[in-house]
C-alpha cells in the first residue's frame, strides 16, 4: 500500500511547465484532455503504481510553500538536476546523501515556482 495515490503539480503556464518536466526527466508527458477547463500532462509510471500530473485549472496555483513531493530520481537523480537550470528552473538542494539505506535527495524550483524533491538510492 502506498502513502500517496495521486499527485498534481500546478502550472500557471501549462506549455512551459510540460516542456520543463519533459526536458529534465528526458521523458514525454502525454496530455489528458478528459476534463473540461482542466489541462493535464501525465508523468510516466507503471501500473499498478502512483501516478501524477502537471495540472492547469482555474482553482489551482503554483507555490513553493505547500506540501512537498519527491519524484523518482531513477538510478541517479544528479542527471535530472543537471538539466534543471538549462530548462529554466533553479537548484534548491544539490544531490545530498541522507544515508546509505535511505539514499539521496535533491530539490529544485520549477518554472512555475513549485519546489519539488527528487529521491534515488544511487
Amino acid at each position: 500500500m502506498n502513502a500517496i495515490n495521486w499527485f498534481e503539480i500546478p502550472a500557471a503556464n501549462f506549455e512551459r511547465a510540460v516542456r520543463f518536466y519533459e526536458t529534465i526527466l528526458a521523458a514525454k508527458l502525454p496530455i489528458d484532455a478528459s476534463f473540461p477547463d482542466t489541462r493535464m500532462a501525465m508523468f510516466p509510471y507503471q501500473e499498478p503504481g502512483v501516478g501524477g500530473c502537471i495540472l492547469e485549472h482555474p482553482g489551482v496555483r503554483p507555490h513553493a510553500d505547500g506540501a512537498r513531493i519527491y519524484l523518482n530520481g531513477g538510478e541517479n537523480l544528479g542527471a535530472i538536476l543537471d538539466r534543471v537550470v538549462a530548462a529554466g528552473g533553479q537548484i534548491v538542494m544539490p544531490k545530498t546523501l541522507l544515508s546509505e539505506d535511505i539514499g539521496h535527495i535533491g530539490m529544485f524550483s520549477d518554472t512555475e515556482g513549485n519546489v519539488i524533491g527528487l529521491h534515488s538510492m544511487a
